[in-house]
């Protein structure tokens, strides 16, 4: 009999305004709300300090990033995380010299800052400009041992990469973690990817045998840029998966929300290894994924 190990998670999802100390204000209430729900380990969604301003690409939103010591929204969630007991992943604008990146701290149930992790695949197309803003991340993929479970975080674009999530899983990650912004395309639409984003993640869950929780922002934002206005609705749809990948808790795409979600570790590290995915995997066949064009494998 596996040896039992509880641990709740939650999800939250909301409205960004453009003020810090409004969002800030409302992660709290939410963070909150969720302790007294019982949950551990507590997401937000990516960059919740104000509105997703990669739509533009303007000089002056560089003046949003701050670095990473004494950060005021590290600080302040520090603080509430020590209070509360819970572990919560903070997604900030991170300024490191003249690099700038798409980042997240993870806060252990203590307050301490566990480490690090910089946002590894960065998009570029229309509405979603993020290469002018952030440096590729250079952390590479990362696990953090916290009180309830060791975790794995990746940010946004990550979660469409199969590649990053088995990554964090053999580094031991017991539950994968993904704040994010999606929404409307301005370029088109019709074009709706709720779903794909969603069964995506779901696969990283079942082929790695680890719960998934991604949480999304909701609400229009209208951003002014060099060509005029760029408007994108934020779907929300966040979720919690299971290990086999099925949908555990779901949120629509209009209301705030915290979604919560128990699962026993000790239980699904013991069907996670009876399964038999991490037994036969064969390395030795995969040098194919250090290519970019699946050609020159012999590296």
């Amino acid at each position: 009999m596996a040896e039992s190990r509880i641990v709740t998670v939650c999800a939250l999802q909301f409205a960004c305004t453009d003020d810090i100390s409004t969002n800030v204000d409302t992660a709290e209430r939410l963070v909150r709300a969720a302790h007294q729900k019982g949950a551990n380990i507590i997401l937000i969604q990516e960059l919740f300090e104000g509105y997703y301003f990669c739509q533009a690409q303007r000089e002056d939103f560089f003046q949003r990033a701050k670095p990473r010591k004494d950060h005021p929204t590290i600080l302040r969630m520090q603080k509430l995380a020590k209070e509360l007991g819970v572990v919560i992943p903070v997604s900030f604008f991170e300024e490191a010299n003249n690099a700038h990146y798409n980042s997240i701290v993870v806060i252990d149930s203590d307050g301490t800052d566990l480490g690090l992790y910089r946002k590894s695949h960065i998009p570029d197309g229309p509405g979603y400009q993020e290469k002018f803003y952030f440096n590729q991340g250079d952390t590479g993929f990362k696990v953090f041992q916290t009180k309830f479970a060791k975790i794995g975080v990746g940010i946004c674009w990550d979660q469409w990469f199969p590649e990053a999530a088995r990554a964090m899983a053999l580094q031991g990650a017991e539950i994968l973690f993904y704040p994010t912004a999606i929404g409307s395309e301005p370029q088109d639409d019709g074009l709706d990817s709720r779903d794909h984003w969603k069964r995506v993640m779901q696969g990283h869950a079942g082929a790695n045998l680890v719960p998934l929780v991604a949480s999304n922002r909701i609400g229009q934002e209208i951003i002014q840029t060099e060509h005029g206005k760029s408007e994108i609705t934020f779907y929300g749809n966040s979720f919690i998966a299971g290990p086999t990948g099925e949908l555990i808790a779901d949120a629509n795409d209009k209301d705030e929300a915290i979604l919560i979600a128990q699962f026993d570790l000790g239980k699904i590290k013991s069907k996670r290894h009876s399964w038999g995915i991490f037994r036969d995997r064969r390395p030795d066949l995969y040098k194919v994924l250090l290519t970019l064009d699946g050609n020159n494998i012999s590296l």
